[in-house]
């Protein structure tokens, strides 16, 4: 669960909650009176959650993500080093 401050709380330790968040990784819901409650989240995890929403949205590429996830779970097949897996696809350097 989130933490939770209120406006005049966050305005006033704005830097250690920023500070806060960058470090931890969490979540600060601001509640304004009168207004839609905020959330300070550090801009790397946002970026984390867009791309994630996005990767998503398609359904087809949704099932596929979700498979390979279920797949590396189960551990069903042997991992691969990066050299080989690049080999397979084609993308080796040539020398």
């Amino acid at each position: 669960m989130p933490n939770q401050t209120t406006y005049t709380k966050a305005r006033a330790n704005l830097a250690k909650l920023c500070n806060q968040v960058a470090a931890n990784r969490e979540i600060i819901i601001i509640n304004r009176r009168g207004a839609e409650d905020v959330a300070l989240v550090a801009a790397s995890e946002l970026s984390s959650l867009l791309e994630t929403a996005h990767l998503l949205r398609s359904p087809k590429n949704a099932q596929r993500l979700l498979s390979a996830l279920n797949r590396a779970t189960a551990r069903k097949i042997k991992p691969q080093s990066v050299k080989k897996l690049r080999r397979e696809v084609g993308l080796d350097e040539k020398e």
